[in-house]
């Protein structure tokens, strides 16, 4: 319950009289007030005395509050119930005064002490200042002078676990004519600060009781400055944290318990901090330029990241400090860092964001330029070089204006996993290139060569191959060169430039060799051309016209050397400086010298393989393992070799599929399909296996089919025979 005096002056009932703490109303008296921008800067004064000894009369004139008074001519009783609190108007800085239920009431009744006893505790630990309002000419009585007050608040004073001093001011009212000097050591005796102000009768001495008022309303002007009636500060709660700290002291001593200040005050610091901390934390979530940069973070990297972050995070760290700059250092520090750790944790998210935008964002970046510069002719290491340094100094440059100022965290691990995309793009790029590279200049040997040889080959002489060695050598020197100069930009090691130059070297041999193939597998078609070009055309390309004067064996000779030069040139690939005898071995073979072989039944064949101690007698002979094979397959076939031997049954089986085998063997002729190579072999092979296969079960079924047909026809021819010998004995 809120009531004004003038526009200046508020109170409320703080506690009511039957000990409930009115939380609401202290709520909205505090905001009434303003008492959270006061930090330190307040005082609280309260006043306890016997009932009807004129407290509220007191505060009233003292400090311009709104107290409600007794009304002396409805008799004396109890005014005030539980404790009151009120604005102080006029006084600086701010005070706030309680107004405490009287002791020693005739309604509460001598045996119910309890509440004056909780009042006068609560007043000692939450003022500043505790005014004892007594009558003057009750001082030096036992039972008058209130001395049950007084025990009771020297009883309180030693419950207060605290260094503060608390300011005891005594107001003797109505004083008498003794001195006040001789009332003082009645007072002073155990109490630690004892402030003495005599008053006149406001009845009797109107003008005296309003200067003395005036003086000792002058004394509560700069309370808290050092040497002031509220001098020593070092247990006061901070303002925000007033209504809190008095709802817990008065819990507290309701269940009367010992009130520890200094606990009590780390406890309010505590639960201030967390409340402060908490109005930050949410308040910092809800930022409108906090949620802004999140969420445009999402999409692109934000210029000047860190800083803005950094002064947003700033602001609001800044504020907790201010608003709990008050209380315990400890406390405000532990929360203080509790909140910047739970603000770094929503924000780094965001920052883990903006790296990888950075990242990816250099990332592509990075592949524009370096394509750009290969494009442009600059050599493909420069090139990686360049780019991979200037692009990962900016992005070392983008992540430093990243950093937020609050934090360490470290951005190496997503530096380094640019690093690896960066190289990994590189090598991708490198591989294509090199590709690139070597299928140009392969494609610039296949045209080079291939129509070149296919012509030498058509115009088959003896100076084919030589030819073909010439023109070789050159278009492959002529791409070594060029080849070579291309791998120059990627500064790569020796060694592999020689193999990436041998392989080139090695392509272009094939090229010639595939293209000598192909051409080989029309012998027959341009032999027949040939021939029949020789035998139709004269020596000017003109088409002969025979008169029968022509001698025919000596054309069909030229015609047929011919053809067998041709054959000769292309039966065996001589890409090697070697001479050879083919063209000999087929004119003896083919030509006119083949009758004179034919005539010796003891002169070899000079086609056959076996004769050919040159490349085609290594080729018809590479189809058998090598010794070391032939060795392992001894060695590790011991055990199979000793099974057979325990079972001889195995032999027999094994010879009918060794028969089976070596005619499929025979049949496929698979030693001369492999000549040609492993690929063609096989082709070939799957091409014939079924059919021969067939053919060779057919002709085992004819051969068993016969001989059944013959074992009939045989028995009766015995028959017959028996029976004629048997006739002609009779006869």
């Amino acid at each position: 319950m809120l009531s004004d005096k003038n526009d200046e002056c508020c109170s409320t009932h703080l506690i009511d009289g039957d000990g409930v703490f009115n939380v609401t109303g202290v709520e909205n008296f505090i905001k009434e007030v303003k008492l959270a921008e006061c930090g330190l800067s307040y005082a609280v004064v309260s006043i306890m005395g016997p009932q009807s000894s004129g407290k509220s009369t007191l505060l009233n004139h003292l400090f311009s509050t709104n107290f409600r008074e007794m009304d002396a001519y409805k008799g004396r009783s109890q005014t005030t119930k539980g404790i009151w609190m009120a604005r102080c108007v006029g006084i600086e800085p701010c005070t706030l005064v309680m107004d405490l239920e009287g002791t020693d009431g005739r309604e509460r009744g001598e045996d119910d002490t309890t509440f004056e006893k909780q009042s006068a505790l609560f007043a000692l630990a939450v003022s500043d200042i505790v005014l004892i309002n007594m009558w003057c000419h009750d001082i030096g009585r036992e039972q008058a002078a209130n001395k049950p007050l007084l025990k009771t608040v020297f009883q309180v004073m030693m419950r207060l676990f605290s260094p503060r001093k608390t300011t005891l001011l005594f107001v003797i009212r109505d004083k008498t004519r003794t001195p006040l000097e001789n009332l003082e050591p009645v007072l002073r005796e155990d109490i630690q600060k004892v402030e003495v102000v005599a008053l006149s009768s406001y009845e009797e001495k109107e003008e005296q009781f309003k200067e003395q008022v005036a003086s000792l309303r002058q004394q509560f002007f700069h309370s808290i400055a050092p040497g002031g009636l509220a001098g020593d500060r070092r247990g006061v709660v901070p303002a925000s944290g007033f209504s809190f700290s008095a709802q817990h002291m008065w819990e507290v001593i309701k269940e009367n318990r010992d009130l520890d200040l200094p606990a009590h005050k780390v406890m309010v610091a505590t639960v201030r901090c967390e409340e402060i901390a908490h109005e930050k934390y949410e308040s910092f979530s809800a930022n409108e330029e906090w949620c802004q940069l999140k969420e445009a973070v999402q999409s692109h990297p934000v210029g000047g990241f860190g800083k803005k972050l950094s002064s947003i995070l700033n602001t609001f760290l800044t504020e907790y400090d201010a608003e709990a700059t008050f209380f315990d250092e400890g406390v405000r520090s532990t929360k203080r860092k509790q909140l910047e750790e739970k603000l770094l944790q929503l924000v780094q998210p965001a920052y883990q964001s903006m790296l990888g935008r950075i990242r990816s964002d250099t990332l592509e970046k990075f592949k524009e330029a370096f394509d750009k510069d290969l494009k442009g002719g600059i050599g493909f290491a420069m090139a990686a070089r360049e780019c991979n340094g200037s692009f990962m100094s900016q992005f070392d440059e983008e992540c430093a204006d990243a950093v937020i100022d609050q934090t360490k965290w470290d951005s190496s691990r997503v530096r380094d996993k640019l690093k690896r995309d960066i190289d990994a793009h590189i090598a991708e790029a490198r591989t294509a290139k090199l590709a690139e590279v070597t299928t140009l200049y392969e494609t610039k040997l296949k045209e080079a060569l291939a129509g070149p040889v296919e012509g030498l080959l058509d115009g088959a002489s003896d100076d084919t191959w030589p030819a073909m060695r010439k023109l070789l050598q050159r278009e492959t020197d002529t791409a070594v060169t060029g080849f070579s100069a291309a791998l120059s930009g990627f500064e790569m090691d020796e060694q592999t430039r020689d193999s990436m130059v041998l392989r080139l070297k090695d392509y272009a041999r094939g090229v010639v060799e595939a293209k000598a193939k192909e051409e080989a597998g029309r012998v027959l078609i341009r032999m027949k051309d040939r021939f029949s070009m020789l035998f139709s055309y004269d020596s000017d390309s003109m088409p002969r016209v025979w008169t029968g004067k022509e001698n025919i064996r000596a054309i069909t000779k030229t015609a047929r050397s011919a053809s067998l030069k041709l054959l000769s040139v292309m039966a065996v690939i001589s890409l090697e400086d070697e001479r050879d005898s083919i063209d000999n071995t087929l004119t003896v073979a083919l030509g006119d010298g083949g009758a004179s072989t034919k005539k010796g039944t003891d002169t070899l064949d000079p086609l056959a393989s076996s004769t050919w101690n040159e490349e085609a007698s290594k080729r018809n002979n590479n189809w058998l393992p090598p010794p070391w094979a032939v060795v392992a397959l001894l060695i590790l076939g011991f055990n199979e070799f000793m099974t057979l031997l325990r079972n001889p049954l195995y032999l027999g089986v094994i010879f009918v599929a060794f028969l089976l085998v070596k005619a499929l063997w025979v049949q496929l002729d698979i030693s001369g399909e492999f000549r040609n190579g492993a690929i063609p072999g096989l082709l070939s092979l799957a091409t014939k296996f079924i059919p021969t296969v067939t053919n060779l079960l057919r002709r085992l079924a004819e051969a068993g089919q016969r001989k059944a047909n013959n074992e009939p026809q045989h028995n009766s021819t015995l028959a017959s025979k028996r029976k004629e010998y048997g006739d002609d004995e009779m006869k």
